[in-house]
């Protein structure tokens, strides 16, 4: 049996009773867990990058690659998650992803060169490509309360990954920069036990995704908006993450906390925030103000790149405006193009994924020459996601339109994992 929504569906609908977000299958915990540690993988090296440059005598850029390697191979893997999961079926997928992050985070935490590092990093992405892609694939179909809800927590999850990352990495990273690495490897092994444990066994699906799934659904121009969108303010994103604590000079702890409070800042923006701006303002209309507002925030930090107080307070006021985004572009992507949400997803995540890959890189290489100068180009290419994402605005208006809540069996029974539609 597909894993599915269309059980919890119809008892919401006899009872006439709002579903929970809290209240969900133990399966869909099992991957929300998963994916919590998962995306402790983004956030986990940003309090280890100097000490990693110091101890292994590399430069801002080199180390940086940590991050370039990761992104590069997750988006490019992308595009062959739906394939994978379409002939294997979702469990075998999601737990393939995580055995292969476990191996290679031990293997970064073995490592002696930034290249190893570098190279280890690139082996995790494709763990963490095959797991992302089918997580959300699965949340979406197994968890109660329609597609909205399931957004909802897969973005919490996603924001409770990225702020815990910097803490585990600035407690463990103060004992060693391997410990964090080691850390994850051991995290990852309880995610796949339980994901081994918990999620219902499926069946390998009737219909195959093809390699060409992605590219084709890119087509549709709402999905190809919402993705250039996505690459663009990815860039200011990744910038904030990879570059800051360059110019913060401070050790690995404080430099988890103050990652862990923007991190804390975007999971509640993300779960509270969000949903409420959106019925009010509208999507389109957030996820514009939201863009604006952390454009400034980089602006900012470009102006007073020298004042740790000022990146500090930018640094935690970005999760604010990045939760409220992503939620809303995430949802967005869902319902944007006319071909089934796995294969929706694997083609944004490839074109936003790839597209961020350079940021890491190339603020590294402009901070060696400018430290204002990567806040800068961050803020110019969020900007740019603006213009982009205003051109969609008649090939996108529907989005506030269509019913979170499946109300009929068919519609829940197609949310499925693995399974085209």
């Amino acid at each position: 049996m597909a894993v599915s929504s269309t059980t919890a569906t119809e008892t919401e609908h006899s009872t006439g009773a709002p579903p929970s977000l809290l209240k969900q299958p133990k399966a869909v915990w099992a991957v929300a867990f998963a994916s919590v540690i998962a995306f402790m993988g983004i956030g986990l090296v940003d309090p280890i990058l100097k000490p990693i440059g110091e101890q292994l005598d590399a430069t801002p850029s080199q180390v940086s690659l940590l991050f370039t390697s990761y992104m590069l191979v997750t988006g490019v893997a992308m595009l062959i998650t739906g394939a994978v999961s379409s002939r294997i079926g979702p469990k075998k997928t999601l737990m393939f992803g995580l055995a292969i992050i476990i191996v290679f985070a031990a293997l970064a935490g073995s490592s002696n060169t930034i290249n190893q590092i570098v190279g280890f990093r690139a082996g995790w992405g494709l763990g963490n490509a095959l797991f992302i892609a089918t997580a959300l694939a699965a949340i979406v179909g197994a968890a109660s309360g329609g597609v909205a809800k399931a957004i909802i927590l897969y973005e919490a999850a996603l924001g409770i990954g990225i702020a815990v990352g910097p803490l585990v990495g600035g407690v463990l990273g103060d004992i060693s920069w391997r410990a964090p690495f080691f850390g994850v490897a051991a995290l990852m092994a309880v995610a796949f036990i339980l994901i081994m444990v918990l999620l219902p066994k499926a069946p390998k699906p009737e219909h195959h995704t093809s390699l060409a799934a992605p590219f084709l659904a890119l087509r549709h121009r709402g999905l190809l908006t919402v993705g250039i969108t996505a690459l663009l303010y990815n860039y200011g994103f990744f910038t904030l993450l990879a570059y800051t604590p360059f110019p913060l000079d401070m050790g690995a702890y404080p430099i988890g906390f103050i990652f862990f409070g923007w991190g804390v800042a975007l999971a509640i923006s993300s779960v509270f925030l969000a949903p409420r701006l959106q019925r009010r303002f509208g999507t389109l209309n957030m996820m514009m103000a939201s863009l604006l507002l952390f454009a400034i925030d980089l602006g900012v930090m470009a102006l007073f790149t020298e004042t740790k107080v000022v990146l500090i307070v930018c640094v935690v006021l970005a999760g604010l405006f990045l939760g409220v985004n992503n939620t809303l572009i995430t949802e967005t992507v869902m319902i944007s193009a006319p071909v089934e949400r796995s294969t929706a997803s694997a083609a944004y995540s490839f074109v936003r994924f790839v597209g961020g890959a350079a940021a890491p890189w190339v603020a590294g290489k402009l901070g060696e020459s400018n430290v204002h100068m990567p806040f800068w180009v961050g803020a110019v290419c969020t900007l740019a996601a603006i213009v982009v994402l205003s051109t969609g605005r008649k090939i996108l208006a529907h989005v506030d339109d269509h019913d979170p809540e499946p109300h009929s069996v068919d519609e829940a029974t197609a949310v499925t994992v693995g399974d085209a539609d």
